[in-house]
């Protein structure tokens, strides 16, 4: 599934808009800073961050050509323009930087720790249900994950409660999951879930195997959790609501304002929604959905526009096999997207954004690949 096929017209049409275009470009693209393009073995990257300008991490795992996996992280010191593999002991679904050294990797069973950027990593305990952390400070932190489960942590992530508002909500624990949590400042955060509803009789097979199912499967709605806290997470206030898809991603700005993605999974008429959310009133306006877009990810830089990234959806397959190419929009107002250029070779099946500045900007795709805002010539 992690095949990349590059066909001689495509790279033959790559060449030739670099000739043509190349002395003439006058707006911002993406480029390619870093590509595993290894023979034997694929890079899959499951979560993205740059700390600071120069420091940055991707962690995932290779694959090889018997299905071998090997838990791995890349670093950069430089901006993203040399990366180095880092082994690790244990595949990461998630990580999460306090600063440019500080930072936490939550794995299958265990979450981790590093003092020097994600270079090195220390075990630091056991939870097996957690998918992703969110520190306040280098003490004070909390932990997400399936089995309707939030923890809280006040040693820097040693040991770990469960959080009671998480339970609250009318919903079955083993359906359950909470996948995400942001903080606008220091008090004011949220955390998303949703309720699986019951799955229905299958033949076991990946759907692209049995693309005719889809037309039989329709998103149905479920039930969306959301934990809101405005004094810095000594209480939750727990909300629900029917929607259709489930939220995959949240990200607040100080100024009082956010996106938020929504995804869905079986067939549906658009592949994703983006809204803009105000924290400050709870109200939320529809900003962007496309039938072939599958939007993944999004990012508020400090100033300057905001970004969406994803792929072309050229089918309606929830587990497609084929990657689809990279998709990268940004708006000034929230209303009119703009459709960027990416290098012609970058696919994904998911895309990651990591923004320090408007002038630092990085996409990263689930398939090995780094790419940067570059500001026209």
């Amino acid at each position: 599934m992690l095949s990349r096929f590059l066909m001689a017209a495509g790279i033959l049409a790559g060449a030739v808009w670099t000739l043509i275009a190349a002395p003439a470009e006058t707006t911002a693209r993406w480029r390619v800073l870093y590509f595993y393009d290894e023979l034997q073995s694929s890079l899959v990257i499951n979560d993205f961050k740059f700390m600071t300008a120069e420091r940055g991490i991707a962690a995932g795992f290779l694959v090889d050509h018997k299905g071998k996996i090997k838990a791995t992280a890349i670093t950069s010191n430089d901006g993203g323009a040399h990366w180095t593999l880092v082994p690790l002991k244990e595949v990461p679904l998630s990580v999460f930087f306090l600063d440019e050294n500080r930072g936490w990797m939550v794995g299958d069973k265990f979450v981790w720790s590093s003092a020097d950027g994600g270079r090195t990593w220390i075990k630091l305990s056991q939870l097996d249900d957690a998918v992703r952390v969110y520190f306040a400070n280098p003490d004070h932190g909390w932990a997400v994950g399936e089995q309707k489960t939030v923890y809280e942590t006040t040693d820097g992530g040693k040991a770990w409660k469960p959080v009671p508002a998480a339970a609250q909500p009318d919903s079955t624990a083993e359906r359950t999951v909470y996948n995400w949590i942001d903080f606008a400042n220091p008090k004011v955060g949220i955390i998303t879930g949703w309720n699986q509803p019951p799955g229905r009789t299958s033949s076991g097979l990946p759907e692209w195997m049995n693309p005719d199912s889809t037309r039989f499967r329709k998103e149905t709605p479920r039930v969306s959790i959301f934990l809101q806290t405005r004094d810095s997470g000594k209480t939750w206030d727990p909300t629900t609501g029917s929607l259709f898809g489930h939220v995959t991603c949240v990200r607040l700005s100080p100024a009082g304002f956010g996106l938020g993605l929504i995804e869905f999974s079986e067939a549906f008429e658009w592949p994703s929604e983006v809204f803009r959310i105000d924290w400050t009133t709870g109200k939320s306006q529809r900003v962007f959905r496309e039938k072939g877009r599958l939007i993944t990810d999004a990012a508020l830089p400090p100033t300057g526009p905001a970004y969406l990234a994803g792929i072309e959806k050229m089918d309606k397959l929830s587990d497609s096999p084929v990657p689809g190419k990279l998709k990268v929009m940004k708006s000034d107002d929230w209303s009119n997207w703009q459709e960027m250029e990416v290098d012609y070779r970058a696919t994904a099946h998911r895309a990651l954004l990591s923004a320090v500045s408007d002038r630092n900007i990085w996409v990263a795709t689930d398939t090995g690949m780094i790419l940067k805002l570059a500001a026209p010539k």
